[in-house]
């Protein structure tokens, strides 16, 4: 072997060394190729309208069938204190069943959040697993008449303030707009959106966004976190 090539070698090696630093020490930075850690401030929905900003919480083990009945019975059950009205700050944590587990304030490049990669991130499980979100949509007025539209891989259930909307149930791939809320009000400010999606195997993922009187899109409003954003809800 040349001296060149030793030299050469030696550098792959040492840039190799540093990056497993870096992963141990920042995790957040290297989310996966679809997720970065959130960013200050708000932010705007995507061009469709999608949701790009959400806290969420490391997966919780849960081998739950999908059935309607199974899952409805399952978010029912009580995982943490005000799983339903906490709003928890990026690195708050909670323990379930001795584990603890840590709430990661994320940006989605996509329009869909992906949860493998999330998981993965954290060295966490994917199958068999419960992964609860939430974020806050800001208003500059009272909007009336929106459905949230959702979708996600596999089974997921969703609240708006506190109000549970919908469910879309079985294992079915994430597909736009998949399932679509009653009409609804969101008020002048903060509102509470939250989910829990229930992945048997595989790829899991969801998205979300709120489609208008019209059938349109909404984007005049701004999402926000309680630990990046200037504002409290």
């Amino acid at each position: 072997m040349n001296s060149h090539k030793r030299v050469f070698l030696a550098a792959l090696a040492a840039i190799h060394s540093t990056l497993i630093v870096i992963a141990a020490e920042n995790p957040a930075r290297l989310a996966g190729p679809s997720l970065t850690a959130a960013a200050s401030g708000e932010k705007a929905p995507d061009a469709d309208g999608f949701i790009q900003r959400w806290l969420i919480l490391e997966p919780i083990r849960a081998n739950i069938p999908l059935s309607d009945n199974a899952i409805t019975e399952a978010v029912k059950k009580e995982y943490f204190p005000d799983q339903l009205s906490v709003i928890p700050r990026d690195g708050d944590k909670v323990k379930i069943q001795e584990t603890e587990l840590a709430w990661h304030a994320v940006d989605t490049r996509g329009y869909n959040v992906n949860l493998y990669h999330f998981a993965h991130n954290y060295r966490a499980p994917t199958s068999n697993v419960l992964f609860w979100a939430l974020t806050i949509v800001d208003c500059p007025e009272e909007l009336r008449d929106v459905r949230l539209a959702i979708g996600s891989n596999a089974a997921s259930v969703w609240w708006v303030n506190g109000q549970q909307v919908i469910g879309i149930y079985g294992d079915r791939q994430t597909v736009i707009d998949d399932g679509v809320s009653k009409r609804l009000t969101l008020k002048k400010g903060a509102n509470v959106i939250r989910c829990a999606v229930f992945n048997a195997g595989g790829a899991t993922d969801f998205c979300a966004r709120f489609l208008g009187g019209d059938e349109k899109p909404l984007k005049n409003f701004k999402v926000r976190l309680s630990e990046v954003g200037d504002k409290k809800p």
